[in-house]
């Protein structure tokens, strides 16, 4: 029968229209189309369906007018095709638990249902296939139907091959060559539709039409085919991203205002994480094997190459679209950090090979370097960055204060404006503000706590001639800031001072080192008379203290250290200003280092500070002494140990004799229960002590007997440590001091005594510092017959002699220093925490009230025994200008002056 007898092209039956020939498609179009469109509409059978599909794909699609596809064909069948693509993954999905070996049905019905849906995506990819070879470009929304509907079938696809391990429960062999083919077909369906996809034109003078939302629309599902596909084919997974990345930035103009940034940048940044830590992973595994293993070594590199793509395409990214990522910058931020926290020399990292370790950094971390360097003048970024209630887990503090060295080297290539943002506070509300880049500097390096005590080594700047080695972490933040400070704007030295001056006064001892060190690097980098204002605005600030506290005592460190840089005609100036003969400046003095001074200069000063502080001494012991006034003691008792420590050659032997017989006078005055009841009484002890040990060879031996009985009754009470500490300059000191027959039976127990009990006490610091002292008075001393009675239990003995051998160290591994570090650190943060609390407060040792006379009910009677005690004196000294005295009265003279000191001791 010829064609052109044949029965009505309507009623050709669909096993016959796949044998037409081509040009008979073509003039049958028109109505057999309408036919198989009705048809497959209508159709129930997943089997039919498919068949009418291939046949409209394959026998008329190429015969279509290109221009109204999505009305004569993509529109009318791919809304169906979805559906039933839908329906046989559910059908294949609730059938699936069922699979096992022994069930054929379930196992036939199955593969029945793999084999459809591999050539419903065959008939797609053939859709896709005839629109990229008969159109050289593509407006969007002549077939907005078709990558839509692709798109969401490729999805379900790998979605579901992607669990497929938990969806056939075990007998995943059964159907895994069909899954096989399912995964390649949807894969050769996406790798073509970006082939298409790539062919799309839009026009950039127009900023909202359906092309638009379209292509937005395309390239979200494709970010979410990414999330699949990551972890299952990882060259498909970056062709993708990179299809992703280009299409973005090939229609930047029209689409920038209708992409989801965020989500593209945490969908990438997510993905950036993930495969590192894969390439930490297998570096960890090559590290801990003996072997090398060949295939695991072209893995690793394999992904760490894809790491550096991923930061690649994160760099182009936001390098383009940045003023668009303000949304963006905490996850941007937080990329950086959780990097560095696993990469070392972090607590956290992973322990991977040193040569691992510069293959990654070489290859992957240096990426993140430009993409900081892009987001510096960003001001979101700075917002995120220096944010006033930044709280930050353990883990990212130290890859924090890591992030604001890299930007401290990076802004002073920055213009004036960028400098001021990042390092000028703001304050934008009351739930938002910014602090300065110096204060997050030092409240970053306080958070380091464990790394700082490791410590941690960072590599260290390269100079020129000069070998490359390791610095620590202090060194490594002290070394950039300093140079940071030499490079930096000079209209932000006001932020800087302040800056340094809060640290300097911070709780936090090594936050307050580093800020002296980089004030003494500010003095030494700048002019004299900027160092000279430096000391002036220490000094006064000293002055103004209220009283005793630990920013009085950073202070007064910092004072003493930039009091050596002063040039010599400023230390001229200095004294001229705070002149050691005005006794008000004594607290001042109290601080400074004489050596700081020329010769004659630090002569004139010594005994001027000396001078005054004898007579003021002097008036105080003949005052009323109420212990408000020991305030004032003590600071001229420390103005006089200064200078006996630093330039005692400058005294002469008259005021030696006079600073001896003060001590001696207020020795007089102390016992044991009113040092150990006035922490004022403390304070004096613990300056009189080495004031008295500094004169030890000259010492009366009934005083110094006097002395160590005290130590004795003292050390029994438990007295604070700097008690303790101020006991063992006393006792040291005795070492080369030769105690005469008649002391030794009550000296040398006493001593024995005090150093065995201060050799039991737990505190740490009080212990190494006994050792110490112990050790020098050992090799010292004449009285060799002491020692073993200081060693009174075995446990004493051994510990001694550990410390001179250099033994009884606790063997740790470095693991185990690491993870002893890191539980540390998590205490240490919640004593930052109390602390942070009070810093604003400024603690001082307040002394007791000075005692109102009228608050003594038998004032009177007071005078009036004082009055007859004094009468009593008169008469005997009438007495004695008449007759000589008998042989009795010296001795009652001396037992009443006994009396009258301990009276004196009951006054105090």
């Amino acid at each position: 029968m010829s064609q052109e007898s044949a029965a009505p092209a309507s009623a050709v039956p669909l096993e016959e229209l796949s044998s037409w020939p081509e040009e008979l498609c073509r003039r049958e179009l028109p109505s057999v189309l309408p036919r198989l469109l009705s048809m497959y509409q209508h159709s129930d059978n997943w089997i039919e369906h498919i068949q009418i599909l291939k046949i409209i794909v394959e026998m008329f699609l190429p015969h279509m007018n290109h221009l109204t596809l999505e009305e004569t064909f993509f529109s009318q069948v791919l809304p169906k095709t979805v559906k039933l693509f839908d329906d046989m993954m559910y059908e294949l999905t609730s059938q699936a638990r069922g699979l096992s070996s022994h069930n054929l049905e379930i196992q036939t019905t199955l593969r029945n249902i793999l084999q459809t849906m591999v050539q419903l995506l065959a008939a797609l990819t053939g859709c896709v296939q005839h629109i990229c070879v008969t159109q050289e470009s593509i407006i969007l929304e002549n077939i907005h139907s078709l990558p839509s509907s692709v798109l969401h079938v490729i999805k379900s696809t790998f979605v579901h091959c992607k669990d497929s391990e938990s969806v056939y429960s075990g007998h995943l062999h059964l159907v895994s060559d069909l899954l096989q083919a399912l995964f390649k077909e949807a894969y050769s369906l996406q790798k073509q539709l970006m082939e298409l996809l790539d062919m799309v034109c839009m026009d950039p003078l127009v900023d909202e039409n359906d092309d638009i939302l379209n292509m937005v629309i395309v390239i979200h599902s494709l970010l979410d085919i990414c999330s699949v596909i990551s972890s299952m084919d990882h060259a498909f997974h970056a062709n993708t991203w990179k299809f992703i990345i280009k299409q973005s930035l090939k229609h930047q103009s029209v689409i920038k205002s209708q992409l989801k940034h965020r989500d593209i940048i945490t969908s990438l940044c997510e993905d950036i994480l993930f495969s590192f830590h894969s390439c930490l992973q297998l570096a960890e595994q090559m590290t801990q094997s003996d072997t090398q293993d060949n295939a695991d070594y072209r893995l690793f590199q394999k992904t760490l190459k894809l790491c550096r793509f991923f930061a690649n395409s994160l760099l182009h990214y936001t390098k383009e679209f940045l003023p668009l990522l303000s949304d963006s910058c905490c996850t941007l931020h937080q990329l950086y950090l959780q990097i560095h926290s696993k990469f070392p020399p972090s607590l956290y990292a992973a322990r991977i090979s040193k040569a691992q370790q510069e293959e990654i950094a070489g290859t992957f971390l240096v990426t993140l370097d430009p993409l900081i360097s892009q987001l510096l003048t960003f001001q979101p970024f700075v917002q995120v960055v220096l944010d006033g209630k930044l709280e930050l887990p353990c883990e990212l503090q130290f890859p924090q204060c890591l992030l604001l060295v890299v930007i401290m080297d990076k802004l002073p290539s920055q213009p004036e404006d960028v400098q001021a943002l990042w390092c000028t506070e703001s304050w934008l509300s009351e739930a938002t503000t910014r602090v300065s880049l110096f204060k997050a500097v030092f409240c970053s390096f306080e958070q380091c706590a464990g790394e700082l005590s490791l410590p941690i080594h960072l590599q260290g700047v390269k100079s020129k001639g000069q070998v490359e080695i390791a610095v620590t972490l202090y060194q490594h933040v002290c070394v950039h800031l300093c140079t940071f400070i030499a490079s930096f704007h000079p209209s932000l030295f006001p932020e800087l001072d302040v800056a340094l001056l809060n640290a300097v006064l911070s709780a936090n001892m090594i936050t307050s080192l580093l800020a002296m060190d980089a004030w003494c690097f500010l003095s030494r980098y700048g002019t004299a008379e900027l160092c000279a204002h430096h000391v002036t605005v220490v000094a006064h600030l000293i002055k103004s203290c209220p009283g005793e506290c630990y920013q009085l005592t950073n202070l007064s460190i910092l004072l003493r250290r930039l009091f050596f840089f002063m040039a010599p005609p400023q230390q001229v100036e200095f004294i001229q200003k705070f002149s050691p003969k005005a006794a008000e400046n004594l607290p001042l003095w109290q601080y400074i280092s004489l050596q700081a001074l020329p010769a004659e200069l630090r002569k004139q000063a010594a005994r001027e500070v000396t001078r005054v502080g004898i007579a003021r001494c002097q008036e105080w012991l003949s005052s009323s002494r109420t212990l408000g006034e020991l305030e004032s003691l003590n600071t001229l008792l420390s103005a006089l140990l200064a200078v006996c420590n630093c330039a005692s050659e400058a005294l002469d032997i008259v005021q030696q004799t006079a600073i001896m017989e003060i001590g001696s006078q207020l020795w007089a005055l102390l016992n044991t229960k009113r040092v150990t009841g006035q922490p004022y009484i403390q304070q004096t002890l613990s300056l009189l002590l080495p004031l008295l040990g500094f004169f030890v060879q000259t010492l009366d031996p009934h005083l110094i007997s006097q002395v160590v009985t005290l130590q004795t009754s003292l050390l029994k009470l438990e007295p604070p440590d700097h008690v303790c500490l101020a006991v063992l300059d006393f006792v040291s000191s005795l070492g080369k001091f030769f105690i005469p027959q008649a002391f030794q039976d009550k000296i040398l127990p006493s001593l024995s005594s005090v150093f065995a009990s201060l050799l039991a006490d737990r505190n740490w610091i009080v212990e190494q510092h006994t050792l110490e002292a112990f050790t020098q008075f050992a090799e010292g001393t004449n009285h060799e017959e002491i020692v073993p009675q200081c060693l009174r239990s075995e446990d004493t003995k051994n510990k001694v002699v550990s410390f001179l051998e250099k033994t009884g160290f606790v063997d740790e591994t470095a693991a185990a220093r690491v993870e002893r570090v890191k539980q540390e650190k998590g205490i240490f943060q919640e004593h930052l925490a109390k602390v942070a609390v009070e810093e604003a407060k400024w603690s001082s040792l307040q002394p007791y009230a000075k005692r109102p006379r009228q608050e003594f009910p038998l004032e009177e009677e007071y005078r009036s025994a004082l009055q007859a005690a004094s009468g009593a004196l008169e008469a005997i000294e009438s007495l004695l200008q008449k007759s000589p005295a008998p042989d009795w009265l010296l001795l009652k003279m001396e037992m009443l002056q006994e009396r009258i000191d301990e009276l004196k001791r009951h006054v105090l």
